[in-house]
């Protein structure tokens, strides 16, 4: 089957609350339901205060930009600040989460490979590790 052109404006897609975040928002921008068969495109919006607790995605690895904003990520065993015009590389399997400790929304473009479901693993449900 051949993939079809689609244009949507971000206006047009809804915005959905992220699993176990607080204040942070989610819109599939271009996604399987579009048809893209390839990779899938979010735009994630972080309130001031919001975080998107640790979790880590076992068999993808994903690309993110910081459009607007300044906030807080980890990015394995170390924290990071970003900003508008940083990019961010992270491995599959690279446990990642998100805090907005700023005082304006932090928003970020997400693109994922499509080329299996992912998984999403919270490390809260994590098993205590063995000694």
């Amino acid at each position: 089957m051949d993939s079809v052109a689609v244009v949507k404006h971000s206006a047009s897609v809804a915005e959905e609350p992220v699993d176990r975040a607080e204040a942070a928002f989610i819109q599939w921008l271009i996604d399987r339901r579009d048809g893209a068969p390839n990779f899938e495109l979010r735009r994630f919006r972080i309130s001031p205060g919001g975080k998107i607790p640790p979790h880590m995605h076992p068999d993808i690895e994903h690309i993110q930009y910081v459009l607007r904003g300044r906030y807080r990520v980890r990015l394995g065993e170390k924290e990071v600040t970003v900003s508008a015009g940083d990019a961010i590389l992270i491995p599959a399997g690279t446990v990642h989460g998100y805090l907005n400790d700023g005082g304006e929304d932090a928003e970020f473009l997400c693109i994922i490979p499509r080329r299996i479901e992912y998984k999403t693993v919270w490390m809260d449900e994590q098993p205590p590790r063995s000694c």
